[in-house]
């Protein structure tokens, strides 16, 4: 019984005509025997009408359980007498079988198979994702992710770029994010790595004349998981030579264009808003912050210069910073949450969290004793404080009070969403282009410079004497592509001369000459036989479907994700390798010891 439709096809003008479809059993209702059936396959529903007149019908009737696989011949009826479902493209007609095939009889599956599976535990959702997957959402996740791919490919063939693929067994370079290792059988003792990225390879590219290439590379990493990380994740992979900083983002902007009007039918503005580092973390207190809201965090140094608050005068003379925001109409939020914010706050290295609440024509604050009068007059006029508002401070060295009152900010903004006085509409895409960052950072704990986005990264131009003298001053040529709060990615300008890439390695980053001859040898060579300029940029294809899809995490979109713990609960992923694998293989697994229960 071959089918000649999807279930979604079928129409009024079919009436009278005969058609087969299969797919599996999304309902049953028994009406005085006669059964209607919903029958579902990828493409939507068609109900089904069995009637108990047919006995060879009847005899299959007990085999009609949800979810089993049938094939269905019959003839293609109007509805009548308000029987119709406007909700359904097929609404308007139903398929009186005449012939019926059972062809898989399911169990009774262990959860609903519509949106209320989503208050399911996701470990058993993920245990069975066959199942999950045949959900509508789910089946309309994965066909968006298909065409945004389609939508990427599309684009980036028009721009002349050619698809590559690298490999996926790679050497070590221990410098970025942990790992995952693989062990050589062939060469004992010696391991490759997976992929963080094919940073160091579509390099080699520019320099064996590709000029334009792109991939959607499978990228690993080892990293404690979040909604949007995973162990495994693809990667939208792009490098091209010959060109600048415009000429990335004006190729990019394209592409987000394209792929937002393929997709979801929405026309992107362009060019996209651009910001520096300094002025994202100083007004935002994040590299990546949601322009969907204010909430902006202001410099109060100047109103506290003289102050006789201890605190924040200590602050300002060891040259820190003193940052606030002003939470409009949080002043109502409970103890709960304010112990929320400042527990965030604490992780982020604050000792508590100072807040000012305006509640009935009345200023409330632990601190607030300590202000003098012309104090609180400035910070009336300067946070704009109206009753019902909270203001929260941060004072400490610079970055830190940013980082600290970025993330109250967000959580703020959340409280406000909760209360309906704050509207974030997931409709409103505010790309961002986030830029000039400072090429190098300086690690107290190793006592040196190291990246702030990888040590391939070229420094600005009119920077690079300040390599020896001052680093901390050193802008790089790296942008980020920032969207509602998400880094969809980042990329930069290379270096291509091998005497600047050897000095940034050894002189800068401190890295033995050894270690760069044994990791980045060939790429130094390589430069030595003419590598053109070049460029490119990185952006998480399962972030973006995420946020096409309205999603919160990144596993919704991904066939089959790893859960927080790094397991594919469906296949028991990671197993126990065998002993004769790892003798095969030259190596020992040590576990590490069980704790004693205490007594």
């Amino acid at each position: 019984m071959k089918r000649t439709h999807h279930c979604s096809q079928i129409r009024k003008s079919d009436t009278g005509s005969t058609v087969t479809l299969n797919g599996w059993v999304d309902s049953v209702r028994d009406h005085g025997g006669i059964l209607f059936v919903d029958l579902r396959d990828r493409e939507g529903l068609t109900q089904i009408v069995l009637d108990p007149a047919n006995k060879e019908l009847e005899a299959q009737f007990g085999s009609i359980k949800p979810e089993s696989v049938i094939a269905v011949t019959g003839k293609v009826e109007e509805r009548f007498g308000g029987t119709s479902n406007d909700k359904l493209a097929t609404g308007e007609i139903e398929v009186h079988a005449t012939e019926l095939k059972v062809l898989n009889v399911s169990k009774t599956p262990p959860f609903p198979m519509d949106d209320s599976a989503d208050r399911v535990s996701e470990d058993l959702r993920m245990t069975h994702r066959y199942l999950d997957l045949r959900r509508a959402t789910n089946t309309k996740m994965l066909r968006m992710r298909h065409a945004t791919t389609r939508a990427i490919r599309n684009y980036m063939d028009g721009e002349a770029f050619i698809e590559v693929e690298t490999p996926m067994l790679f050497k070590s370079t221990p410098e970025g994010a942990r790992e995952f290792l693989v062990p050589s059988r062939m060469n004992p003792g010696a391991f490759y790595a997976l992929p963080q990225s094919p940073q160091q390879y579509k390099q080699m590219l520019m320099v064996g004349g590709v000029e334009r290439y792109y991939q959607l590379a499978r990228c690993f990493r080892d990293e404690d998981l979040r909604a949007d990380r995973q162990p495994e994740f693809t990667q939208v992979d792009i490098e091209l030579s010959f060109i600048d900083r415009e000429d990335m983002y004006e190729l990019i902007e394209g592409l987000m264009k394209r792929v937002w009007k393929d997709v979801i039918n929405v026309d992107i503005k362009a060019p996209f808003l651009r910001m520096s580092y300094y002025d994202a973390m100083n007004r935002f207190g994040v590299d990546k912050p949601d322009m969907r809201f204010g909430l902006e965090l202001q410099d109060c140094g100047e109103i506290f210069t003289n102050s006789e608050f201890k605190v924040f005068k200590g602050t300002l003379d060891s040259g820190g910073a003193i940052k606030a925001f002003n939470a409009k109409g949080l002043a109502d939020l409970t103890q709960g949450e304010l112990r929320g914010l400042e527990d965030s706050a604490k992780a982020l290295g604050a000792k508590g969290l100072a807040f000012i609440k305006s509640v009935d024509g009345e200023w409330k604050s632990p601190i607030l004793k300590f202000f003098s009068e012309e104090e609180k007059a400035a910070i009336k006029e300067q946070l704009k404080v109206e009753d019902g508002d909270i203001v929260f401070f941060a004072a400490t060295e610079w970055e830190r009070a940013c980082t600290i009152l970025g993330r109250v900010r967000l959580e703020a903004a959340q409280l406000l969403v909760k209360r309906e006085k704050l509207v974030i509409d997931p409709n409103d895409y505010k790309f961002l282009w986030v830029i000039e960052f400072p090429l190098m950072l300086f690690d107290e704990d190793e006592g040196r410079y190291v990246s702030s986005h990888h040590p391939f990264t070229a420094p600005v131009e009119e920077d690079i004497e300040f390599l020896d003298s001052d680093p901390k001053k050193v802008r790089g040529q790296h942008y980020d592509l920032v969207l509602n709060g998400v880094e969809l990615g980042g990329g930069s300008i290379r270096i291509h001369q091998p005497a600047l890439q050897k000095k940034v390695f050894e002189e800068v980053l401190k890295i033995p000459a050894d270690v760069v001859e044994s990791r980045f040898g060939y790429m130094l060579k390589a430069f030595e036989y003419g590598a053109p300029p070049h460029g490119g940029i990185a952006f998480g294809l399962d972030r973006m479907v995420t946020i096409l899809t309205q999603r919160t995490s990144i596993r919704d979109v991904i066939a089959f994700p790893k859960n927080q713990k790094g397991q594919e609960m469906m296949t028991a992923s990671p197993g126990i390798a065998t002993d004769k694998q790892l003798r095969d293989l030259h190596i020992k697994a040590v576990l590490p010891k069980k704790e004693e229960p205490k007594a």
